[in-house]
């Protein structure tokens, strides 16, 4: 094997800002799953995806640094830059997520019923989330484009926003499985298929730029992503004008919720999740469509 010429391990990976990060990261994470694990307790599938996101981010964590350490991600065939800034974003959404969901569902004040250890253990695993969340929004802060600097086309705020709308669609998707009655209308069917064509198209588009895969296709893949974006805004508008007539129209639905609807299986309640996340979304790819025109990256750093 002949020698770079370079150090075998990468010291900036564990001391720079964004290594401290990632390593407060790692710290929080672990810390924060072993105190529900041992102690806090959680259950339902509240819990489980509290834990799954700890774990899934502590994991992820691990293995970066340890790539970058040793070097070993110039030995994958993705681009690296575009996989950290995206995994970055992510965690940052699913860590916030658990952070606030853990607290509410688990959290209480008094000892009883669950004993005041357990209930210290809950504390304690929801201050380490909060700070896991921080560490991961500081990388963010840290990894994404400044001014004038060619960067990934995921540290952009353009490809920041991707995973955002990804994730704000996963949010509408779950709502719209809990008995949204989306299927009574032709018009709240179109929704739906709104809502799931912008989210595959955007996760193609982050699956190309994670892979560096854009050089190799036959259409210019910057100004593709433009035009989608353009496409997509167009498509949500329509989606925030139909979903609230044909669910909140007495005409089609009700304007109110109904007295007699259990909470938590309303479909009222889940018909207003998906209609204010509608306007996040739309929101979220107005930005990204302004920031489109202003953005020029490379593909494979």
């Amino acid at each position: 094997m002949e020698s770079t010429g370079g150090p075998y391990l990468n010291t900036a990976a564990v001391t720079s800002p964004v290594g401290i990060a990632r390593l407060l990261q790692m710290t929080f994470g672990c810390t924060t799953f072993s105190l529900v694990a041992h102690r806090g307790g959680f259950s339902a599938a509240y819990g489980t995806f509290s834990m799954f996101v700890w774990t899934f981010c502590f994991a992820i964590t691990v293995f970066i640094i340890t790539c970058e350490f040793t070097h070993l991600h110039s030995c994958l065939s993705i681009s690296w830059g575009n996989f950290t800034a995206a995994f970055a974003m992510l965690a940052t959404l699913m860590s916030v997520t658990a952070a606030v969901i853990y607290p509410l569902y688990f959290v209480q004040l008094g000892c009883y019923p669950i004993g005041c250890e357990v209930r210290d253990f809950r504390i304690a695993a929801s201050v380490f989330a909060g700070l896991l969340f921080v560490a991961y929004a500081a990388e963010v802060f840290l990894t994404r484009a400044k001014p004038g600097q060619v960067t990934s086309y995921m540290a952009t705020v353009s490809g920041l926003l991707k995973i955002v709308q990804a994730f704000v669609a996963c949010i509408i998707f779950g709502a719209l499985v809990n008995d949204s009655q989306h299927g009574r209308y032709v018009a709240t069917q179109w929704c739906v298929a709104v809502y799931s064509f912008c989210f595959v198209v955007t996760v193609v588009v982050v699956a190309f730029s994670v892979t560096g895969k854009t050089a190799l296709l036959w259409f210019p893949f910057e100004r593709s992503v433009v035009v989608y974006t353009f496409g997509a805004v167009l498509l949500y508008v329509s989606a925030a004008v139909i979903w609230p007539v044909f669910c909140f129209d007495s005409k089609y639905g009700s304007p109110q919720r109904p007295g007699l609807c259990a909470k938590g299986r309303c479909p009222w309640d889940s018909q207003l999740v998906i209609a204010i996340f509608t306007y996040v979304n739309l929101l979220l790819y107005v930005v990204d469509l302004a920031y489109s025109q202003r953005i020029r990256f490379v593909s494979h750093l």
